[in-house]
């Protein structure tokens, strides 16, 4: 059975703290909260400056990302345990310190090897800080203020992987790619100073340590997210590796939710699932999480592979989507309690659905306006999803089940998250190579078109440079279509979820209980 704490005393410790104290705490959890989720995307745009410097290939270097993802989605789970061991400030400042350390190696890595053991190193320790920070703030702030507190810390949770690629361009473009990793190190130290001085929760408890759950949470969620990170570039199940790592992982996820299940353990609680409200905040933020991180994945590499935007321009094309969350949790923020929190998240998904059908209008003509304007109207519908989906998630919690709640509920973006990459990677380059072989298949030395066109420019059609030119038209338009169907994909992602709002409990049965 789950550990038993007194939560008592941290909640009246809770609520009797100063304005300016919640204040200083609240910017102690969001900037840890940003760092960590920075790392997250901001070394994508400085893989090429690595492949260089670690003297590997475009294939080999990915490892770069997929290390701290598997790492990352493997220590969230333990999260709720090592509170409960060693307290929430206490973790809080091991995890901070931790990745601080783990980022300056990452930035003295001279070889692959290196740089993924720290890597791995850096996603362990960071793991804890998101769901810790979760649970402070619904803790520090009393119940009728839980709104205004998912919504500040909505703000870091939305900007840092949106940011990520802007920032890492920045530094790329200005600096050596290694900052990315060296300008955690003034962060943290500011973050570890706010914590040691007025986080005052502690938690701890008698957490029981079930070692068959461990094995084969750490196989199971592991895997997966290698699978899902290595699926696409290794064909997916034509590649044995993938095929056995997803028998493995199934098996192994699959006696992990049960055995959790069973023993209402402290170790990844899947078994807070029964909360109806959780259950389904978990559900909608996988799915939220898959077009969030899909179309986040998608632009910057329309910008840079299609329109050929320099990398420190895309990065800064990406910003207004975090830059609009931001504005719109700010402005909305003391009116969260007030107002129903599923008519906030069927007007966020609206605005992201909106968002995409607008990307799905793109040609090779569109200019920044066309660029902006979606990521805008998505960025606000992102703030008025995520806050709120976090308030209802912890509704109907019990106090002392706050940080297990938080587990799960971040597990569920990660993984989510992942999926969506993966998935849309995958349909993407299918898309693209059925409409390569859809738009080439009529071009042949007969084709009456192809022999004009030739004419026209005072050649013939065997000519290198004009089978060229018919080529990159080819590439570009396959490689439009495939943009264009696969946000299309995602339109229809986001208009599946609202249906699900319906299955929420009431605004009024929540103040009952």
């Amino acid at each position: 059975m789950s550990a038993d704490v007194d939560v008592s005393t941290n909640n009246e410790e809770a609520h009797v703290l100063s304005e300016g104290s919640r204040k200083l705490v609240t910017l102690a959890v969001m900037l840890s909260a940003i760092m960590v989720l920075l790392d997250m995307t901001i070394a994508n745009v400085a893989l090429p400056h690595m492949m260089g410097a670690l003297g590997v290939t475009s294939n080999q270097v990915t490892w770069v990302l997929t290390s701290y993802s598997m790492a990352e989605a493997i220590f969230i789970p333990l999260a709720s345990f090592l509170a409960l061991k060693f307290g929430i400030r206490n973790l809080l400042l091991i995890s901070v310190s931790g990745f601080m350390v783990t980022s300056a190696l990452c930035g003295q890595a001279d070889t692959i090897v290196e740089m993924v053991i720290f890597r791995v190193m850096q996603g362990a320790f960071g793991a804890s800080v998101i769901p810790l920070s979760q649970s402070i703030m619904v803790q520090i702030y009393p119940a009728n203020q839980r709104g205004k507190a998912m919504a500040l810390f909505s703000v870091g949770v939305l900007l840092g992987p949106i940011l990520g690629p802007t920032l890492g361009g920045i530094i790329t473009e200005n600096m050596d790619w290694r900052w990315i990793f060296y300008v955690n190190i003034p962060v943290g130290a500011l973050c570890l100073t706010l914590i040691y001085f007025f986080v005052k929760l502690s938690n701890k408890g008698k957490p029981k340590i079930d070692w068959p759950l461990v094995i084969a949470m750490t196989i199971g969620i592991g895997l997966l997210q290698m699978v899902l990170d290595r699926g696409n570039d290794e064909s997916w199940f034509e590649s044995n590796t993938i095929l056995l790592s997803t028998i493995i992982s199934a098996v192994a996820i699959v006696y992990f939710v049960g055995r959790s299940l069973k023993t209402k353990g402290d170790i990844a609680p899947v078994w807070l699932l029964r909360d109806r409200n959780l259950a389904m905040s978990c559900i909608v933020m996988a799915g939220f999480s898959m077009g969030m991180f899909g179309i986040t994945q998608l632009q910057p590499m329309m910008l840079e592979q299609l329109l050929n935007y320099p990398v420190e321009t895309t990065g800064f094309a990406m910003a207004p989507r975090g830059l609009a969350s931001a504005v719109v949790l700010l402005m909305m923020a003391r009116y969260m309690d007030k107002v129903d929190a599923r008519l906030l998240i069927v007007i966020g998904l609206s605005l992201n659905a909106i968002g995409t059908y607008l990307m799905t209008q793109y040609s090779l003509e569109i200019d920044l306006y066309w660029i902006l304007l979606p990521s805008i109207i998505q960025g606000a519908g992102m703030g008025l999803v995520f806050a709120p989906l976090s308030q209802l998630a912890y509704a109907t919690l019990a106090p002392q089940n706050t940080i297990g709640g938080a587990v799960v509920f971040n597990l569920c973006r990660t993984i989510g998250g992942s999926f969506g990459i993966s998935i849309v990677n995958t349909y993407f380059s299918r898309i693209q190579q059925q409409e390569w072989h859809q738009l080439g298949g009529p071009l042949s030395p007969t084709n009456a078109a192809l022999q004009h066109a030739a004419q026209a420019q005072g050649t013939t059609i065997t000519d290198p440079a004009f089978l060229m030119q018919i080529q990159n038209i080819l590439h570009q338009q396959s490689t439009l279509t495939a943009f264009v169907y696969t946000f299309g994909f995602l339109l229809f992602s986001y208009l599946c979820l609202i249906p699900l709002l319906a299955l929420f409990k009431p605004k009024q049965k929540l103040n009952n209980e």
